[in-house]
């Protein structure tokens, strides 16, 4: 049975762990085109998810810094095969937080 799932309404849903616990907001979906068809590769979640998104590394590093923030880091890429969506308004991990890799920013 195939699903449609609108993406769109995805980015910035409130991700939880298996149990049941939040984990941050899904900011980006990264995917790849082979033929026709397009690919669903990984899902990034955080705080450093929404900065790639918005393509504001520097200046909302900056920002984060000048309001004090310690931890500005804070995200995970999410590989879809661990994202849970039968319910796609309450997204979930089928893996635990530390089993993910933390979402750096990409190199230049």
């Amino acid at each position: 049975m195939t699903r449609e799932i609108h993406l769109e309404l995805l980015l910035g849903t409130q991700v939880l762990d298996p149990t049941g616990k939040p984990v941050g907001r899904i900011e980006e979906i990264r995917t790849e085109q082979q033929g026709y068809e397009w690919f669903i590769q990984e899902y990034l979640i955080g705080n450093s998810a929404l900065l790639e998104r918005l393509s504001a590394w520097e200046i909302g590093l900056a920002i984060l810094r000048r309001l004090g923030a310690h931890k500005i880091y804070t995200g995970y890429s999410v590989p879809w095969q661990q994202m849970d969506l039968t319910d796609p308004q309450k997204p979930s991990l089928r893996c635990h937080l530390e089993e993910l890799e933390s979402f750096q920013k990409p190199t230049q």
